[in-house]
């Protein structure tokens, strides 16, 4: 009796120790070419739309910092002499604000936030200054250097607006973390706040500390000096 000869797909479900993988694949294309065409397409478009992500970002990030170095170097110079005033602080505060606005998926941005926080807290406006240190202490909580530094200006602006309980929480903070490479700033203004805020007790403590584990540090005379 003859044997039934068997289809392709029949071939397919069977274990052939003749039919490699890549025949396979061969088979398995013929068979379902629109559903590949549309997949290829599909993957096309997908690398297409990457490429001009990338490309987007790329020159979005470009112009950015091209922005930002020019409202640095207004800043630079309306923070010198005759030009540090309130006016000249507000023009440079507005380049700022511009890269944030027009470039603000810029890694540029991230950094005209706490530049412009800056410019607001010389100008006196510490909550508006607050809340410009807080979205850039956001978008850097994976950098500690960046982390550190906008954590001292948020204890700067609440010591300047009388919130002194707000200014030592946030330095105690950073004293907290020994390996901090900002920890001795942080010691010596939570200090300074203590003794601000009729916490003697409080001040000698922290000096007595630092005197204690920094006795290499250019501040450890002036410390020494005042326990």
């Amino acid at each position: 009796m003859a044997k039934k000869k068997l289809s392709r797909k029949e071939l397919l479900k069977n274990t052939d120790e003749f039919l490699t993988l890549s025949e396979k694949v061969v088979i398995y294309v013929k068979e379902h070419m629109g559903q590949v065409r549309w997949v290829g397409i599909g993957l096309a478009v997908i690398a297409v739309a990457y490429i001009s992500i990338w490309g987007y970002m790329k020159h979005t990030n470009q112009k950015g910092q091209a922005a930002y170095n020019v409202a640095y170097d207004a800043l630079a110079q309306n923070f010198q002499g005759e030009n540090a005033n309130k006016e000249n602080i507000k023009k440079s505060e507005g380049l700022f604000e511009a890269v944030i606005r027009d470039y603000g998926m810029s890694k540029a941005a991230d950094l005209a936030l706490a530049q412009v926080g800056h410019a607001k807290f010389t100008n006196k406006q510490y909550d508006a200054a607050i809340d410009y240190y807080k979205e850039f202490g956001a978008k850097a909580s994976d950098n500690e250097a960046y982390e550190t530094l906008n954590l001292l200006a948020l204890a700067a602006c609440h010591e300047a607006k009388g919130a002194m309980k707000e200014a030592a929480e946030i330095l105690d903070g950073i004293v907290e973390a020994p390996d901090n490479p900002f920890r001795e700033n942080a010691m010596l203004n939570l200090e300074r706040i203590y003794r601000l805020n009729n916490q003697p007790e409080k001040a000698d403590k922290i000096l007595k500390t630092f005197a204690k584990e920094y006795g290499n540090s250019p501040f450890f005379p002036m410390v020494k000096a005042r326990i």
